[in-house]
């Protein structure tokens, strides 16, 4: 029996699941892309599943796309005519990174070893990275005459600033799990032997809270980034009328007033 590419795991409403090449650094194929998608489309319509958190297996998350793939490699052959990576961006890593960012949960990457080009870019596109302190991000597209993909061109200025942005991607230098915390490119850096307890319980916490306005808080800050004030505002009042028709607004307001905790149950 093959051994499925991505590993799922599920501990009340937390769904894990791991990408599974570790001889390859859990670098993409074409398979693991199909496994990976049709498991994030399972937990997005599997009401049970509050969030997700995202790893990979081995010593680390995930190097990016595998060269030796033959969507990828070039061929040796003479006059041989070159592989279209603009197609195989627009067939698997844009449609992976559109569902991450649509979860209609909150979805944490913890990134236990080197997140490298695509894998780097895969973690920026979950809403909480938490990463070991052995862990790197390496914006690798340089190295071999590309620019960042997989949202990496969208994320970089957003997370830290156009001058570091573009530095982390001219120079394609590996950046430690503390440093990319301190410049904020990531939530957190924490021990390796605390990374997947950590990870649980940031999971679980979320787990607990009202999911809808968890993913319409990320909804409104990518929107609002090409919004003048004014229309951020306009969009707010439209999103909190939303949210405030829903049962959790009720059910936090009334958890409130009685100082009990809260049960949240929209998603």
């Amino acid at each position: 029996m093959t051994e499925p590419l991505v590993l799922i795991r599920n501990a009340g409403a937390v769904r894990t699941l791991s990408l599974n090449r570790p001889a390859a650094l859990n670098s993409f194929t074409s398979g693991l892309h199909a496994e990976l998608m049709a498991a994030l489309e399972a937990a997005a319509n599997d009401g049970g599943v509050r969030c997700v958190v995202l790893t990979g297996e081995g010593r680390a998350f995930c190097a990016g796309q595998d060269l030796a793939d033959p969507s990828v490699a070039p061929d040796p052959a003479p006059g041989a005519a070159p592989k279209d990576l603009g197609h195989v961006i627009s067939a698997y890593y844009a449609p992976l990174v559109a569902r991450l960012r649509s979860m209609p949960v909150p979805v944490v990457a913890a990134v236990n070893g080197v997140a490298a080009g695509a894998g780097a870019n895969l973690a920026l596109c979950c809403d909480l990275v938490l990463a070991g302190r052995s862990a790197s991000f390496i914006q690798a597209f340089s190295k071999i005459g590309l620019v960042p993909d997989t949202g990496g061109t969208w994320l970089l200025p957003r997370l830290v600033g156009p001058a570091r942005a573009l530095g982390i991607a001219l120079l394609g230098d590996k950046l430690p799990a503390e440093e990319a915390a301190r410049i904020g490119l990531i939530w957190q850096c924490v021990d390796d032997a605390a990374l997947a307890e950590a990870a649980a319980a940031l999971a679980s916490k979320l787990a607990g809270m009202p999911t809808r306005a968890l993913v319409a808080t990320r909804q409104a800050m990518a929107a609002a980034q090409g919004m003048d004030l004014g229309t951020a505002l306009a969009e707010e009042a439209r999103i909190q009328r939303d949210l405030g028709n829903a049962g959790d607004y009720r059910e936090g307001v009334e958890a409130f007033r009685a100082k009990r905790a809260p049960v949240f149950r929209d998603r």
